[in-house]
Parts: structure tokens; sequence; C-alpha cells
């Protein structure tokens, strides 16, 4: 008795110690079901199937989801950022006002996902397949695109200040208002009967890279290259 409660005064001691002011961090909830305002941040749910599941609100900062299908889940205002997300699929997902920022989604699936006022700064996002996406007023700055396609996706008010959009596909997306492009790299970007009338921060060299056609509109300050139109893209 008298050593169990030594180590009750020393726990009791190690509390104060702590000071006023100071919590210390709960573990993660990685063995609850999905649940809006959950916590799995840091947690390994890849190779499962998650679709249709009430993640609103929920804490998946770092959590990683390859392969893994959260397609019609509902991730409204969830932060992921740095999560992985590789080759997973999020088709028809909810996820209007959520964090992706600085994620890993190499060969992603967002086609037709509400993703209206997200952020996807700085993420990874070669080969994602953004199709049919409602993407208004996302922020791609700084993000990694190469090859993705956003046909038919909603795009009015984008950021893709300094964003890597090498090969990707924007013909056939639709902007119907600002959208920015202020340091994009825009080596082989398919912009084919694209209305870029709006656009800001576009510069002649980009258009030069870019590959348009006689359909492209463009900033009434920038004109077509003699180049254009472009070869068939390569698909590999």
């Amino acid at each position: 008795m008298g050593v169990a409660a030594g180590f009750g005064v020393l726990a009791l001691g190690a509390v104060f110690l702590l000071g006023p002011g100071i919590t210390v961090s709960h573990a993660a909830d990685c063995g609850n079901v999905a649940a809006p305002g959950l916590d799995w941040s840091g947690c390994s749910k890849t190779n499962i199937m998650l679709q249709t599941s009430d993640l609103q609100g929920a804490n998946l900062v770092g959590a990683h989801f390859d392969s893994t299908d959260l397609s019609d889940a509902d991730l409204t205002s969830a932060n992921l950022e740095k999560a992985t997300l590789v080759r997973a699929w999020l088709k028809n997902a909810k996820a209007d006002g959520a964090n992706f920022a600085k994620i890993e989604a190499y060969r992603s699936d967002f086609s037709n996902a509400s993703a209206n006022n997200v952020s996807f700064a700085n993420a990874e996002l070669q080969r994602a397949e953004f199709a049919g996406a409602q993407l208004n007023n996302a922020d791609f700055q700084k993000a990694e695109l190469g090859r993705a396609d956003f046909d038919k996706a909603l795009l009015t008010g984008a950021n893709f200040s300094f964003a890597n959009l090498s090969r990707a596909t924007l013909n056939g997306a639709v902007m119907e208002g600002p959208t920015s492009f202020g340091g994009a790299f825009m080596y082989l970007t398919r912009i084919e009967g694209l209305d870029l009338s709006k656009a800001g921060g576009l510069q002649q060299a980009q258009i030069n890279l870019a590959c348009g056609d006689n359909t492209t509109i463009l900033p009434s300050w920038l004109k077509a290259p003699s180049a254009w139109p472009c070869p068939p893209d390569e698909k590999d």
C-alpha cells in the first residue's frame, strides 16, 4: 500500500508539474468508425471501403487513404492537410470548404466531386482526375498538376498561381469569372476551346507553351501563337 501510495503521489505531482494551461494531446481515434468530427489524424486507412462515409469536419491531418474508396463520402470542412490519397477514389464526394493542402494524391479521382472553396495549395496531384468537379474558388497555388484532367470542371475563381499545369487538360472546363494563372507553368497545357477572356495573370510566354486552337478565347492583350494547334497528346 505504501508503494502504491507513493506512485500516486508521483503521478499527481507530474500533473502539477505540467503547469496551468498546458494540456496533453490525446491519441487519435484510429479505431473508431467514420463519423462527423472524429480524429483520424495520422491514422492508416488504406485499401478500405469508405463510400458514403460521413466525415464532416473530421481531423484527417496526415492520415493515409492510399487506394481507399471515398466515393460519395461527405468531407465538408474536413482537414486533410498532408494526408496521402494516392490512387484514392473521391468520386461524387462532398468536400466544400475542406483543406487538401500539401496532400499526396497521385492518380486520385475527384470526378464530379463538389469541392468549392477548398485548398489544394502545394498538393501533389499529378494525373489526378477532376472531370465534372465543382471547384469554384479552389486554391491550387503551387500545386503539382501535371497531366491532371479538368474536363467540364467548374473553375470560376480558382487560383492556379505558380502551379505546374504541364500537359494538364483544361479544355472543356468552365470559367465564368476571374481565374488566376499568375506564374503557372503551362507547358503543353490543353486549352483548346477554353474561354480565358476573364483569366488573370496570363503572360504571352505561358500561352506560347500551351496548346490552344482557333476556338480558344484569350484576353485582349495576348495573341495565339503560330504553332497552334498542337499535335494530339501521347498518352502513356
